[in-house]
């Protein structure tokens, strides 16, 4: 669907410094299409003027207002539930918008949502308003190199490092990405991604590359100009960039073979890696939902099953690639699990534990691996220490008391697996059968 008419009226009341009704705007395209980045993009800018003009405001009671929906969303984001936590953190910057740490989260989340322009949008944001900020700076560089724009990306990466000189990702990433301009002949040294191109075709070309909402018809014509270039002179960038063509066109086959050619000629590029992994899920799932429309459930449980070893497959080379990413670990682990690899699930999980961003998430796994081989000492335990570590129930928060009050129920303890599953029925009486459970062991 095509926006910018919409984007027009939005920015035009930004303009005349109608930031209510702006504001109001971009938020009604986001409910239409969350990763609309320039409607992200816009809606920063509208709430940081709609704050700078209402200065005088008491500021207590505006971050006491949004306390609430900023404590959900880290308790939705802790849940994996990314989207929901999006949209109570745009809640809560709504009247502060230009918490440092909220705007992280927001990017994070957005990210893990699968929303790239908007995560880029976001850290491009906290960028301006914290400049000092090497992870800001760090997640933007990295965002914009994966939109297609390095020269940008290299420059984000220089300032991360001035911030913290000692940051050892964006020293990494700064060396790689200054590596394959020079392949590319992208030029040495960076001052801006435009400074980099002396051809204006070429800098029309790159416009279109990063526009965000082309119809389908522009799609097309883009996808001619790409393969024509292509033909002339073949290069990575241009196989990234026809694959990125080509899956917004719908087309995941062209789109996961365009991957797959570029990553045939940088082998060890982690963004390549991933991006290869994520069609092919995208290409499975949706072969998955059509054999379901068919009704033919025999080759819907085939493709699954073959979803399983490919994404195991995936997340083994990304883990590869990068060791120490916990991350990447616990999806490793999840996966595993998933695919019913119960004991190298249990080896990834353990090692994802010790991170305390994922310490949590890695916790409640591993007990489901201890359950499944019959360990439920081992299981109640991990399961008691990932309760420990959350606040307010939510609903990781329940999955965990429900599971304790199974192997409650195993071990032949009645009244304590009433006990656990009284707590979830205090606060939610709907959730699964657990009012069953509670007349059954009245």
């Amino acid at each position: 669907m095509d926006f910018t008419k919409q984007l027009q009226k939005a920015d035009e009341a930004l303009h005349r410094r109608n930031w209510d009704f702006a504001v109001e705007l971009y938020q009604q395209l986001l409910e239409l299409s969350p990763d609309l980045g320039e409607a992200r993009a816009g809606l920063r800018k509208a709430l940081r003027k709609r704050y700078e003009a209402k200065a005088g405001g008491n500021k207590f009671l505006r971050a006491l207002g949004g306390a609430a929906p900023l404590a959900m969303a880290k308790t939705l984001s802790k849940a994996g539930k990314h989207d929901a936590a999006a949209k109570q953190l745009e809640t809560y910057l709504s009247t502060n918008p230009l918490d440092e740490e909220a705007n992280l989260l927001l990017g994070t989340s957005l990210e893990s949502a699968g929303h790239a322009n908007s995560a880029r949008a976001v850290y491009e944001f906290l960028a301006e308003i914290a400049p000092k900020s090497a992870e800001g700076l760090r997640r933007a560089g990295a965002m914009t190199r994966r939109l297609g724009d390095p020269g940008k990306a290299l420059e984000y990466y220089e300032r991360a490092l001035q911030a913290d000189p000692r940051d050892q990702e964006a020293l990494r990433a700064r060396k790689d990405l200054a590596a394959e301009l020079a392949l590319t002949g992208r030029g040495k040294t960076v001052e801006h991604s435009r400074d980099q191109i002396k051809d204006k075709d070429q800098a029309r070309e790159l416009d279109r590359a990063t526009r965000m909402h082309l119809s389908d018809d522009d799609l097309r014509a883009e996808l001619e100009r790409l393969e024509a270039r292509y033909a002339d002179s073949p290069d990575s960038e241009l196989m990234v960039r026809l694959s990125e063509v080509t899956e917004k066109l719908k087309d995941l086959d062209s789109a996961v073979a365009w991957a797959e050619r570029a990553l045939a000629y940088k082998k060890e590029s982690f963004d390549l890696v991933a991006r290869v992994g994520d069609l092919r899920a995208k290409q499975l799932k949706k072969q998955i939902a059509e054999a379901g429309k068919r009704g033919d459930q025999a080759e819907a449980d085939r493709l699954e099953g073959e979803l399983f070893a490919a994404e195991v497959l995936d997340w083994r080379r990304r883990v590869e690639l990068r060791p120490a990413d916990m991350a990447a670990r616990l999806q490793l682990g999840r996966r595993l699990h998933k695919a019913g690899e119960i004991d190298a699930a249990m080896g990834e999980l353990q090692k994802a534990a010790t991170d305390p961003r994922a310490r949590r998430e890695a916790q409640v796994l591993l007990a489901q691996c201890f359950q499944a081989k019959g360990f439920l000492d081992l299981a109640r335990a991990e399961y008691e220490r990932a309760l420990e570590s959350s606040g307010p129930l939510d609903e990781r928060g329940k999955e965990i008391l429900y599971h304790l009050g199974g192997i409650a129920e195993a071990e032949g303890k009645p009244s304590d697996a009433r006990a656990l599953y009284a707590r979830i029925f205090g606060v939610d009486v709907g959730y699964r059968d657990v009012a069953a459970r509670m007349e059954r062991l009245r």
